[in-house]
């Protein structure tokens, strides 16, 4: 197994190897939950909490914890339990065991698993998988960007360059609202689409879209590992200003961001 050591791009591909497998882990721990009747709770934000969200955050974090000690694991359910912990060293996990909580309960496929990689601010590595078709995206910053089917067959993915006849935009099935409408107004669209969680950075990497704008509110571990796959695929996401994107900012909180294809 890597360890914490795994700062150097082979040390990463080997990383983001075992990262994609405690996805499909965590996947298979969601999957009876989804199929059956779950129970959700409302958490203290008033957003929607599951059983399979729970299960699943207690899965990967003591994994990660054993795969790279020394590297802070902050989990969307263990921060809401109080767990936070000190990321001031610039390299920290971000994970949400159930990303697109609302698709999962409405019984839609748009739901994730995401676990990210943060490095001095950057996602260097992250995955992503849709427990329900049993694709896992994943990618290395530097070393390029996959999509891995259900059989374990991996194709690499890019970003696209934009054609002559509009943009593919795809945006938040469950959080639009009129400054993000107002902004798709903007821009020379060919289609918008709505997708669910963070599928969305993964349509982008792959070139099937060319635009995710979001002015609804996120958090880090909400964006870390799309971000991550979206880099490597060769991809950028800024905030609307064209400034950096980063991570580890007052209690995780994302503002308004643009990820982009070529």
């Amino acid at each position: 197994m890597p360890s914490v050591t795994a700062v150097d791009p082979e040390d990463r591909i080997a990383l983001l190897d075992a990262i994609a497998v405690l996805t499909r882990e965590a996947g298979k721990i969601i999957l009876p939950y989804y199929r059956s009747d779950t129970a959700v709770i409302d958490k203290m934000d008033g957003s929607p909490v599951t059983a399979a969200d729970r299960a699943a955050d207690a899965h990967i974090v003591p994994v990660l914890q054993a795969l790279t000690p020394g590297i802070p694991v902050v989990a969307e359910e263990s921060v809401e339990a109080g767990d936070i912990p000190d990321v001031s060293g610039g390299r920290f996990w971000l994970v949400d065991p159930l990303d697109g909580t609302k698709e999962f309960i409405n019984k839609s496929t748009d739901f994730t698993v995401n676990i990210g990689l943060i490095w001095d601010g950057v996602p260097v590595l992250g995955a992503l998988h849709t427990p329900v078709d049993g694709m896992v995206w994943g990618g290395v910053l530097g070393q390029g960007a996959w999509e891995e089917a259900e059989d374990g067959t991996r194709t690499a993915i890019s970003v696209r360059k934009p054609g002559p006849d509009g943009l593919t935009i795809v945006a938040s099935r469950s959080h639009r609202n009129p400054e993000l409408e107002a902004y798709i107004g903007t821009m020379d669209v060919k289609e918008s689409v709505s997708r669910g969680s963070a599928l969305k950075f993964c349509l982008v990497a792959r070139g099937d879209a060319d635009l995710y704008p979001r002015t609804g509110p996120t958090m880090e571990w909400d964006t870390a590992a799309g971000h991550a796959v979206l880099l490597a695929a060769g991809g950028s996401m800024t905030k609307f200003d064209g400034t950096p994107f980063d991570y580890g900012k007052p209690a995780f909180r994302n503002g308004h961001f643009i990820a982009r294809g070529g």
